[in-house]
């Protein structure tokens, strides 16, 4: 009889441990799945990119420039309901931005250009490494978008400049007075000698 009330005891005991670790389980997965849903309310809050062209450069170029047009429409997709969606999105984007530098129109095939898309391009990367960290920063999210756009309007400025500066009409003789500066600038192709070596005759 004792050992029956043992028994007894015992399996209560192990049924009530078994529920505490249950309820303790599920406390834990409760704030996680709170946390959650406030990083993503957060993440979604600040995610806000400049998606539409801000220059007539840049507007006019979407129809030449396939790579731009489709980062600009990637920007505008803006992700729903979960992380893992914001996390899936900054991988493409990192795509999007990294075939810029693919087929770059002639007129924009220059170094500020160029230097404007690989910053762009290194924000990208920083969001898409932050997004997919265990535990997401929201802050530091939420600045790399700040300056993702910072670095887009830049860009785009550039191309306006860009297109403008061609527009001005090349003076009589300027291009000549260019080549001579360069000829100029050229190191002379004569041979260096040493001043204490006698010299043959």
């Amino acid at each position: 009889m004792i050992n029956k009330i043992a028994i007894f005891f015992f399996l209560v005991f192990i049924f009530s441990s078994c529920q505490n670790d249950d309820q303790k389980r599920i406390a834990e997965n409760n704030k996680e799945i709170q946390r959650k849903e406030v990083q993503f309310k957060n993440i979604e809050k600040s995610w806000v990119f400049y998606d539409t062209p801000i220059t007539e450069a840049s507007e006019k170029s979407m129809a030449n420039w396939n790579e731009w047009r489709l980062f600009l429409n990637e920007l505008a997709q803006k992700p729903k309901k979960t992380l893992g969606a914001f996390q899936q999105k900054s991988k493409v984007l990192t795509k999007k931005v990294m075939a810029l530098n693919d087929n770059i129109p002639a007129e924009f095939n220059i170094p500020p250009i160029k230097s404007r898309i690989s910053t762009v391009l290194a924000k990208v990367q920083m969001l898409n490494l932050y997004i997919n960290l265990d535990v997401i920063p929201e802050k530091k999210v939420a600045s790399i978008i700040a300056e993702i756009n910072t670095e887009l309007v830049s860009l785009q400025r550039q191309m306006e400049k860009t297109i403008d500066k061609s527009k001005i009409p090349v003076e009589v003789g300027e291009s000549d007075l260019l080549k001579m500066m360069d000829a100029s600038r050229a190191i002379p192709n004569t041979p260096i000698t040493d001043p204490n070596t006698p010299r043959v005759e």
